[in-house]
């Protein structure tokens, strides 16, 4: 008899969990609270408009395509992709900087701006490159199960190569001197939840991950991959329960039994959680002793990623003079910006980021019309000083336009709205379970890294699992994915004990 494994919600590494277990010859079900699959790759439907909601960007192709392959199948069936060049277009207060990952057209674009700075890029290339291969080999893609693991001499001389100390932005102006340059190759650590004037340097492997293996777009958007895991799930004979929202991971004797529905408790062999690891500590896990270390106490006093103000615009036209489907609009002090998002402060003068997704799959919007996401990343609900209403929604509605009004193309934006929804930090944690609505789950700083950092394989209860961005290897969809993969080896690992 097929022993059975209840998944706990139907995010991105929840459903490529259910995959790999099913595929391994489990009896899988997959429990979600929402009514379709993908947590925070979400999809909103309004007014012939359809938008991601949450990750929007595609990089590193292959690991998308990962767990399609191992069940045996054509991923492009499921997620067509299409390869993006220019990847996408940076706007600064006097210029906009179209970044390619062709080499020639970087050079090109580089030595526009300065030589020295094209010799620089290489030279980043070279040394974050060779410290990306030490963390994909020794950190990112294994499990930290005990102290061990991580405290001997072979893997502490490893750990020694990555550099770990610097900044990413302190780092990347070691080989690049031009202020817009610098910029371009450090905000990505956003990407994470952190900020590029603290973030560890390692995170600038994200932008050279970005010109070495393209940025990517899945036709019908980025619920695609969710969508077709989900129906590569159901070809295997998986089961999904939509609808349902899990109250509890049923513990005896600090040994997961399964999990509570409502007033009925369903039986399994194992449990693997795609709950936000914060969230499922403090509300799934009731039995103190399994909680370990990380008490209610220890859950509020560790450090959260940012969180993002997200507007979802149907525009009564089509942006033909706008070139590319992702752009960063940069604020005139980024630094200051920054240190606002991370202080808890309004911002005065938001960064943000655009995505038309209608520019590459028509279907997306109604005809002779553009949807735009506008992402604006902003405090954390714990960190934040200020609370969010109606009048923090104006606000910030009212800075984003006053700066898209300025980019040709862009001008008469505001009076070109016919359809307007929004996503907050408060919606993030009551809609996605995302621990005080930061949205890349725990910030990715050192002491909450690697060993420091949840794993997989629950430490103080048998036949539990986690997975998602606040455990191991941590947030960005194909680090997730990995994720994924490190919590079903984990427990494979134990079945066969």
């Amino acid at each position: 008899m097929k022993k059975t494994v209840s998944v706990v919600g139907a995010g991105a590494a929840g459903l490529a969990s259910a995959i790999r277990l099913q595929h391994a010859g489990y009896d899988v079900t997959l429990y979600e609270k929402e009514s379709i699959p993908g947590g925070k790759m979400n999809q909103l439907q309004k007014d012939g408009f359809t938008f991601d909601m949450g990750p929007s960007l595609v990089m590193m192709p292959d690991i998308y395509k990962e767990v399609f392959e191992l069940a045996g199948r054509n991923p492009d069936d499921y997620i067509p992709m299409q390869r993006l060049d220019p990847m996408y277009t940076a706007f600064f207060e006097d210029e906009k900087i179209n970044v390619s990952s062709d080499l020639t057209k970087i050079t090109q674009e580089m030595e526009n701006i300065s030589d020295q700075d094209m010799a620089g890029f290489l030279g980043y290339l070279k040394d974050i490159y060779g410290r990306y291969i030490v963390a994909k080999d020794h950190f990112i893609q294994r499990p930290f199960r005990n102290a061990s693991d991580f405290y001997n001499p072979k893997v502490i001389h490893q750990a020694l190569k990555l550099k770990t100390f610097d900044s990413a932005n302190h780092s990347i102006g070691k080989y690049i001197k031009d202020k817009r340059l610098q910029q371009i190759l450090s905000f990505q650590t956003l990407y994470i939840g952190v900020s590029p004037n603290n973030g560890p340097s390692l995170y600038t492997i994200i932008p050279m991950i970005e010109y070495l293996y393209g940025i990517w777009f899945i036709k019908g958007g980025m619920h695609t991959m969710a969508t077709g895991m989900e129906k590569l799930f159901l070809e295997l004979g998986g089961k999904v329960q939509y609808n349902t929202s899990v109250e509890e991971i049923v513990i005896e004797k600090q040994e997961a039994k399964g999990i509570k529905v409502g007033n009925e408790i369903i039986h399994s062999d194992f449990v693997m959680c795609n709950a936000d690891f914060p969230y499922a500590m403090k509300h799934l896990v009731k039995d103190q002793k399994s909680k370990g270390k990380y008490t209610d106490k220890k859950i509020d006093k560790m450090k959260y990623s940012c969180s993002c103000f997200i507007m979802y615009l149907g525009m009564d036209k089509k942006y033909e003079q706008i070139e590319n489907i992702h752009n960063f609009i940069f604020s005139k002090d980024l630094d200051e910006n920054l240190e606002d998002i991370f202080s808890g402060d309004v911002l005065s003068d938001p960064s943000f980021y655009v995505y038309m997704g209608s520019k590459m799959d028509p279907s997306l919007a109604p005809e002779g019309k553009d949807g735009l996401y506008i992402l604006v990343p902003v405090s954390d609900l714990s960190t934040s000083k200020y609370e969010w209403n109606e009048d923090t929604i104006q606000y910030y509605r009212d800075r984003v336009f006053m700066k898209l009004k300025t980019i040709e193309g862009f001008e008469n934006v505001e009076d070109e709205v016919i359809s307007e929804s929004y996503m907050t930090p408060i919606d993030w944690r009551d809609k996605f379970n995302a621990y005080n609505g930061a949205c890349f789950g725990l910030q990715p700083t050192l002491t909450q890294s690697n060993h420091f950092r949840p794993q997989a394989k629950a430490k103080n209860c048998e036949n539990l699992y986690f997975t998602g961005s606040s455990t191991h290897p941590g947030a960005g969809v194909p680090i997730v994915l990995t994720s994924a993969k490190i919590a079903v080896d984990e427990l494979l690992l134990d079945d066969k004990k």
